[in-house]
């Protein structure tokens, strides 16, 4: 294999540019020459595909988002624009495609892979969603985002009696609520995974109330069957605590940037560099991931069918140390 090419797809995660510099660098290391695609699989479709060297990705590391930049598709969808941006690797001499992103951009790289041209996943998702790995690119460093509000939250919260609730990102899972709401000692934390009721929430707060706790952090994730801000207007009309009322805070897309951990940048590194090697071994259609801090791969269609779920052990223990 003489030439490869490196994207990232989707949602941007912390680590992602350690993930570029791994590629580009193992894949010098090992004669191959390196292209990056830029803007995802729009880029690949117009065509934004660049050489890159060791100087390429010489500082890129410390900084999250990813200097590749990165998009979502909808004319990837159609198998004439995929036909279209295949051959375009091919009149470049790109031999190989390693795809960066989620459960998403796996998709589309099945579909380029469908076409002849060898493609490994590496999995980038703040979320934590993708099956066949332990752990994505980015999820460490989200969570340490998460952790630094709700410890500020927590301080402003305690110079009076009221509740703050804060929304997280986390789509269909909850791994980042459940997570940072044991990290970060919440009261109460809802998921996708649960079925609570804006009166289930509510009574959990006025429960804690009546407990005497000096404050109430609940963590929900944005995907839950209730809404953070659907909760705060709830409890001011249902359950007004003396004092001060319910607070709302939203963390929205911070949570997806700055400085990647030290976690993150080791594990984008290690993927980053599997995944030259798998190409160059021959391998396709398969995720590197890690499992029980081992790396190894996956075939995509089994990472896709996948779910991962949380260990309900971890919901009872944030239970039992909230009370």
């Amino acid at each position: 294999m003489k030439r490869i090419a490196v994207l990232t797809s989707g949602g941007d995660s912390p680590g992602m540019n350690a993930c570029i510099r791994a590629v580009v660098r193992q894949a010098l290391a090992m004669g191959i020459d390196p292209y990056g695609v830029r803007r995802g699989f729009e880029g690949l479709i117009d065509q934004e595909i660049v050489p890159m060297t060791s100087r390429s990705v010489g500082s890129i590391m410390r900084h999250g988002g990813t200097a590749l930049l990165t998009a979502r598709s909808q004319r990837f969808r159609m198998p004439a624009v995929r036909t279209e941006a295949v051959q375009g690797l091919r009149d470049h001499g790109i031999e190989g495609l390693i795809v960066i992103g989620g459960n998403g951009s796996f998709q589309g790289a099945l579909k380029v892979a469908e076409l002849g041209i060898p493609t490994i996943g590496v999995p980038a998702s703040i979320d934590n969603d993708i099956g066949g790995t332990d752990m994505a690119i980015g999820v460490d460093t989200c969570l340490n985002t998460i952790l630094d509000s709700v410890d500020k939250i927590k301080d402003t919260a305690g110079s009076s009696p009221r509740p703050f609730l804060i929304e997280v990102m986390g789509r269909h899972s909850g791994y980042l609520a459940l997570l940072a709401g044991i990290a970060g000692g919440a009261e109460l934390v809802v998921t996708p995974e649960q079925k609570m009721t804006l009166e289930e929430v509510a009574s959990e707060v006025e429960s804690a109330y009546h407990r005497g706790k000096p404050l109430f952090i609940a963590l929900i994730a944005e995907g839950a069957a209730v809404r953070a801000a659907d909760v705060c207007e709830y409890l001011k009309t249902r359950y007004p605590v003396e004092g001060a009322g319910p607070r709302l805070t939203i963390l929205g897309h911070v949570q997806r940037g700055g400085s990647p951990s030290a976690f993150d940048r080791i594990l984008a590194t290690r993927l980053g560099v599997a995944a030259v090697k798998a190409l160059a071994a021959g391998e396709s259609s398969v995720m590197v991931g890690i499992r029980s801090g081992v790396v190894g791969t996956t075939p995509l269609v089994e990472s896709l069918a996948t779910c991962p779920t949380l260990d309900p052990d971890l919901f009872e223990m944030s239970r039992a140390l909230a009370a």
